[in-house]
């Protein structure tokens, strides 16, 4: 079954050029006739993709072909310049953790405002709070607002939450860098627990081993376009003779 599907998708951004193009400039060159309207970059460009239930999809790419912007269409924290996007299913996006945390609330009540902004209750969401504090390793600091950690911290408690709560769809942007050796190692076991079940999940990843062993197809993308899509070990062959 389908649960996400891309179909001509493009995502059109402003330049620094265009941001920076006040009124006042924009009258005087247009009466001088030299007016030019400022380029907006292509960030994605015409993208197809369907992923099925329980797949395992790797992205991968250099630094600003548009991987993490693909995986922020896909959630919904953008919105594409023309073409659709359809997800069915529960996401819990693990891209900028603790993005959504309100910096003046306590981290109990983040906990509970963020497992209710996924769809679950607020009496669900206080049951699961220990288990998600003690794995965050954050016992100490359920009452203290969130301002008061450090990212580090945050970034822990955002992954403790999205994956306690056991979405249909896991997307992972590089979060397997937080924290130390010992938390890394933590991650790792909860998120092999998710390649074991019937999770969907999207990564995005420059461990290009961890692509290889752990998806079952990966996608390369190059300049907002998607270069290659199969198997991620042809993906990541493909990827490594174009940068070689």
């Amino acid at each position: 079954m389908e649960l996400i599907r891309l179909d001509r998708v493009s995502l059109l951004r402003r330049t620094q050029e265009e941001y920076s193009y006040d009124l006042k400039k924009t009258i005087l060159s247009f009466f001088e006739g030299k007016y030019r309207k400022p380029a907006k970059k292509v960030v994605l460009d015409r993208i197809d993709l369907v992923v099925e239930s329980g797949e395992k999809v790797g992205i991968i790419g250099s630094n600003g072909s548009g991987k993490s912007t693909l995986l922020k269409v896909i959630c919904g924290i953008l919105q594409p310049t023309s073409g659709t996007v359809r997800v069915r299913g529960q996401i819990a996006p693990l891209i900028e953790l603790g993005a959504g945390f309100d910096p003046e609330m306590s981290v109990m009540n983040n906990i509970v405002f963020y497992g209710v902004l996924l769809g679950f209750s607020k009496a669900e969401m206080l049951q699961r709070a220990p288990a998600i504090l003690e794995f965050a390793e954050l016992q100490d600091y359920a009452l203290m607002p969130v301002k008061a950690l450090s990212s580090g911290m945050v970034a822990r408690l955002g992954f403790a939450i999205a994956t306690d709560v056991h979405p249909d769809i896991l997307i992972l942007d590089e979060v397997l860098s937080v924290g130390d050796e010992s938390f890394k190692n933590k991650c790792k076991r909860r998120i092999d627990k998710f390649w074991e079940a019937k999770a969907t999940v999207l990564v995005v990843s420059h461990d290009l081993g961890f692509i290889q062993q752990s998806c079952d197809r990966a996608i390369w993308l190059n300049k907002g376009q998607i270069k290659f899509s199969g198997s991620a070990e042809e993906a990541v062959n493909y990827y490594l003779s174009s940068v070689g």
